[in-house]
C-alpha cells in the first residue's frame, strides 16, 4: 500500500496594502505629530483625491462618448444646409452623460466680444472648462439682442463639442464659400490674416477650410463667423499645449 504524502504547510501570504494619505494623517494627528508633517501630510491627501477624481472623470468621459449616437441636423445654416444646433446636440448628450455621472453649465462674458466658458463636471469633483470668444453675430437683418443671441448659441455649441472631445460636424453655418455673395473688403482681409497669423493659424490651412481661394474670396456674410472659427481652433491649440 502507499503512504499518504505528507501534509505540507503553506503559510498565507497577505498582500501588502500601502496605507492612503488620509489614514497616515490620521495617525499622524493621534501621534502629535508636528503641524509641518500634518499640513505635508494634507496635501498629499488633496492630490491623492485630485488624482482618484480625474480617473474617475476620464474614465466617465470614454464611457459616454462610447454611448453618444450621432446628432441629426435639424437646423438649416445660411447657405440652405443642414447642421446640428445646440437643441440637437443637447438632446443626444444629455441623457447619456447624466447616466455617467456628468453634467455641464456655462459661464458667460460680454465686453466687446462675447465669451462662453463651457464648465463640464463630474460627480466625483473633477471639472474642466473650456472657453470660446467671438464678436456678436450682425449677419442678416439681426438686431442687437439676436444678434448677440446667435453668438451665444453658436459658442455654446462648440464649446459642449469640445469639452467632450467629440467629432464636430461640419460647419454649415459657418464659414463656407459662397461664390454669389459680396466679398470682405481689403481691410477685412487684412484683419483676418493678422488675427490668424497673432494666435498662430495657418492662412493657407484656413483657406482650405473655409474653402475659397484666398481671404479677399471670403463672403462678407460670413466674416464674423470666420472670426470665431479662427478664436476657436486658437484656444483648442492653447489647451492642447498647456
Amino acid at each position: 500500500m502507499n503512504e499518504p504524502s505528507p501534509l505540507v504547510y503553506q503559510p498565507t501570504v497577505m498582500p501588502i496594502v500601502a496605507p492612503t494619505p488620509l489614514e497616515m494623517l490620521s495617525r499622524a494627528v493621534a501621534s502629535g505629530a508636528s503641524m509641518e508633517l500634518v499640513e505635508r501630510l494634507m496635501g498629499l491627501q488633496e492630490r491623492f483625491e485630485a488624482n482618484v477624481a480625474r480617473k474617475a472623470f476620464d474614465a466617465a468621459i470614454a464611457a459616454a462618448k462610447a454611448e453618444i449616437k450621432p446628432v441629426v441636423r435639424t437646423a438649416v445654416g445660411h447657405n440652405a444646409k443642414r447642421y446640428a444646433d445646440f437643441a440637437s446636440i443637447a438632446r443626444a448628450v444629455d441623457p447619456v452623460i447624466t447616466r455617467h455621472g456628468l453634467g455641464y453649465r456655462f459661464r458667460t462674458v460680454q465686453t466687446d466680444r462675447i465669451t462662453v466658458t463651457c464648465v463640464l463636471f463630474h460627480e466625483g469633483g473633477h471639472r474642466e472648462e473650456n472657453t470660446l470668444s467671438g464678436p456678436a453675430d450682425t449677419s442678416g437683418n439681426k438686431n442687437a439682442i439676436q444678434s448677440i443671441g446667435s453668438t451665444l448659441t453658436y459658442l455654446q455649441r462648440y464649446s459642449l463639442v469640445q469639452a467632450l472631445g467629440l467629432a464636430a460636424a461640419d460647419d454649415d453655418d459657418g464659414v463656407m464659400a459662397d461664390q454669389t455673395a459680396e466679398f470682405i473688403s481689403t481691410d477685412q482681409a487684412a484683419q483676418l490674416s493678422k488675427l490668424i497669423t497673432e494666435t498662430g493659424g495657418d492662412i493657407a490651412k484656413f483657406c482650405a477650410y473655409a474653402k475659397i481661394p484666398s481671404l479677399d474670396q471670403l463672403p462678407a456674410s460670413r466674416y464674423e463667423a470666420a472670426e470665431i472659427i479662427i478664436n476657436r481652433a486658437a484656444a483648442a491649440r492653447h489647451k492642447a499645449a498647456s
